[in-house]
Formats: C-alpha cells, structure tokens, sequence
C-alpha cells in the first residue's frame, strides 16, 4: 500500500531539510547554549501560522525554560477578523514597538519564522534586532523567499538581516500536495519541518551544555508524578524576565 499522499510530499522535504541544515542547527545551537550559559534568554518570533513556532518552543515538556515567545497583538490567529493579521504583518513601524516592549537585550538572541521572508514585520524584527546587538536567526524557505519580491520598503529579505539561517526546503506556496487537473496543491510544510528543525536546534544545545558540565534548564512534563517541583524551581530562577508566567 502506498503511503498517504501528504507523507510522500512531506518526508522528502524533511529528509533534505534535516540532512542539508545540520551544519547551521550546530552553530545555531552552540550560540544558545552560550546564550543560556550566561544567563540569558532566546526569543521566538512570528506572525500568523509562522507564531505557531513560538507556541512550539515555550513552556512545554523537553523544552528550554528560557524560550520566551513573542505573541503580538493582531499578529496571531486569534484575532479577529483573521484577515486583520494579513494586513499587520505587512505594516511598516509595527516591529519597532514589539522590540521596545518584549524586554529584549543586546545579550539575548531572537528567532524569527517566516516561511515566505518577504513580509515587512518579520524583516524589521530581524533587522532591529541585529542594530542591538541580538543574535538573529532566521527560519524560512529560501526557494520561497527566492520566488517573491519583498515587501519591506528597503527590500530586504529576512534572510538578508539574519546571523544565521534555517531553510525549511520547503516548496514556493508552502503547500506541496498537486493534484491533476486541480491548480491549486494543499498539505502545507513549514509547521511540521519547522518544528522539527528548532526542536533539533534545542537538542543539540542541551548536549553542548552537558557537555560544558552546565544542568540544562528543561522542562519536565507537568503530567509526570514529580514533576512540579522540578520546573517550579527552574521558572523561579527566571522569576521576572519570562513573559508567559
């Protein structure tokens, strides 16, 4: 029996994704723990679908307790009228503020998704905070972002004003699935392969401070016996700086 018709587009993108951006997540990794060694804390930055990478990263089980997401007003799928986060996130300015009031600092680092990179918010995310001095890590679709024109007034891509960047590999449009006869393909990727990619990226970080002799600061599941005092520990020590509690 053939596999579904969604798991023959995905797995091949997956597979490329996690065999040709191995080299990156290393250095993306090293920077973090280096970030979280000292103290400090990673951002996770996106609009819209690209947000549901922040929600991936933060307070979860396996998860690093200091990921700190960034849920902008108007710019996640829950406000309403949906089509309002559309227009947001290709307005010019509104990134500016977001920087202003997240609590950010020159010593942390802040990852922006977006998976075209050619939309105004998350380009000025990037730019901003690279001229404060904040490791700037940009995950995206470079075949996307290769395909459209930007939509930021200088014309950047994000992947122009990024330290590092993560390729989802995924296809222009995002989705992957075509059917014949029917022009428009469906079964998008950049969640899946994204958080695949970033959880990757956590990973390697918690080995590289192991292997510095550093406790990693992991969550445990909140529904393993035991567990509560665990991460009541670890989310006093960052008592203050993170915005989800």
């Amino acid at each position: 029996m053939s596999r579904l018709a969604y798991f023959e587009a995905l797995l091949p993108i997956l597979d490329q994704a996690m065999e040709s951006q191995q080299r990156v997540i290393r250095d993306v990794a090293s920077r973090m723990a280096d970030v979280i060694a000292a103290d400090n804390l990673v951002y996770v930055f996106g609009a819209g679908h690209a947000g549901i990478m922040a929600e991936e990263l933060c307070y979860r089980a396996g998860g690093l307790v200091p990921i700190v997401p960034i849920f902008a007003p108007g710019l996640t799928t829950t406000v309403r009228p949906l089509t309002l986060e559309t227009k947001l996130e290709r307005m010019t300015g509104y990134a500016a503020l977001l920087l202003e009031e997240c609590g950010i600092t020159g010593d942390d680092m802040l990852i922006v998704h977006s998976n075209s990179g050619r939309n105004t918010v998350a380009i000025e995310m990037a730019e901003g905070a690279r001229e404060r001095g904040i490791i700037v890590v940009a995950l995206t679709s470079v075949a996307h972002s290769q395909s459209v024109s930007s939509r930021h007034p200088k014309g950047y891509k994000l992947m122009d004003v990024a330290d590092y960047v993560i390729d989802n590999c995924g296809v222009p449009g995002d989705a992957a699935v075509e059917f014949p006869g029917f022009p428009q393909r469906t079964g998008s990727t950049s969640t899946v392969v994204g958080a695949a990619l970033l959880n990757a990226t956590v990973v390697e970080t918690v080995h590289i401070l192991l292997e510095r002799g550093i406790e990693p600061p992991v969550f445990r599941s909140a529904n393993l016996d035991n567990s509560d005092e665990h991460n009541q520990r670890l989310m006093k020590r960052y008592a203050g700086r993170l915005s989800y509690l």
